[in-house]
């Protein structure tokens, strides 16, 4: 009797944990304590070694096996005293980044601008931005979020293949509202 009431316990709680799982994968934590922001990437990603330039990124995590698939920080100069909004509206913003990827060779990129928003958290504003980008290398998805900080504005971007969105949209929303910039 025990021994059945033992299996019957061990297979309800195997259900019930089973029911609790998630589409979310695990994420691990980053913070560059000298440029002063922090963010989540999905668990089994690693530091891709870039090289440091003046536009380039700043840190690039990507998937160990499908490295297309990745996160990125972009720091940029701001006109001293600029703030976010005097950058421009959450899609305006958006609009210039698209810009910008577009200008590095027009004939043979597209990038459309799907979502613009803007959140609060303390005295911080953030605007998140969603693309669809149709580039040589493929159809791709990308989630941004924007902020201005101390005269430079943080761009972090997680970018992954088109056909993958539906099964990492919600990682990668969640990583993209990990973003902190301090």
């Amino acid at each position: 009797m025990l021994k059945r009431f033992a299996a019957l316990l061990l297979v309800v709680l195997a259900l019930g944990l089973q029911s609790c799982s998630t589409s979310i994968a695990s994420l691990e934590s980053y913070a560059d304590s000298y440029e002063g922001f922090e963010f989540k990437y999905p668990t089994g990603w690693v530091a891709a070694n870039v090289p440091k330039t003046d536009n380039g990124p700043q840190t690039v995590f990507h998937d160990i096996i499908k490295t297309s698939e990745n996160v990125s920080v972009v720091i940029s100069p701001v006109s001293d005293g600029k703030t976010l909004p005097d950058l421009g509206t959450p899609s305006e913003v958006g609009y210039k980044l698209s810009k910008s990827i577009t200008s590095l060779a027009p004939d043979d990129r597209n990038v459309e601008l799907v979502s613009a928003q803007s959140f609060e958290a303390g005295d911080k504003l953030y605007y998140i931005l969603e693309y669809v980008a149709d580039l040589p290398s493929g159809m791709r998805h990308d989630l941004a979020s924007v902020i201005v900080r101390r005269g430079q504005l943080y761009t972090f971007n997680a970018s992954i293949p088109e056909n993958r969105w539906k099964t990492l949209k919600d990682t990668m929303k969640q990583t993209v509202a990990s973003f902190s910039v301090y």
